[in-house]
This record gives C-alpha cells, structure tokens and sequence, in this order.
C-alpha cells in the first residue's frame, strides 16, 4: 500500500450527487516518509490541515449532509 502525507491548503468548493460528497480542493501531496516509524506502527496515509481549513471543511460537510437529509423521506431519519 502505497502512502502520503497530503496538506489540504484550501477548500475550493463541495458538491453532492449520487451519494457521493465531492470536494475540489488544492492540497500538496507527497510520499510519506516510513522508514523512521516506531517498531509495530503501521504506516498510514496522512491528512494535515491549518484550523481554520478544518472549520471551513466542517461548515462545508455540514452543508452538504443537511442536503443529504433533505432528500430523504421521514421515514429514513
């Protein structure tokens, strides 16, 4: 398995179809450097953000979600 370290530097825009939530987004992504990991740690793929990114991802997710639920009978809630 191949892994990165990814830093999402901004959140361009968040769309939702088909049951899928999309995000455009400009990030750096690089390989993650395993080789000086702690002994039984397994090595894992990264995701790094500044706060305020992380607050605009959440307002944005919870955009989207409230869309999901939207749609959805009241039955399914």
């Amino acid at each position: 398995m191949k892994t990165y370290q990814i830093e999402i530097q901004r959140v361009k825009a968040m769309a939702n179809g088909n049951g899928l939530v999309e995000a455009q987004i400009d990030a750096l992504v690089l390989p993650a450097n395993t080789a000086n990991l702690p002994e039984g740690r397994t090595p894992s793929t990264r995701l790094s953000m500044s706060e305020e990114t992380a607050r605009v991802l959440f307002l944005l997710l919870k955009q989207q979600l409230s869309e999901f639920d939207k749609r959805k009978g009241r039955s399914q809630r």
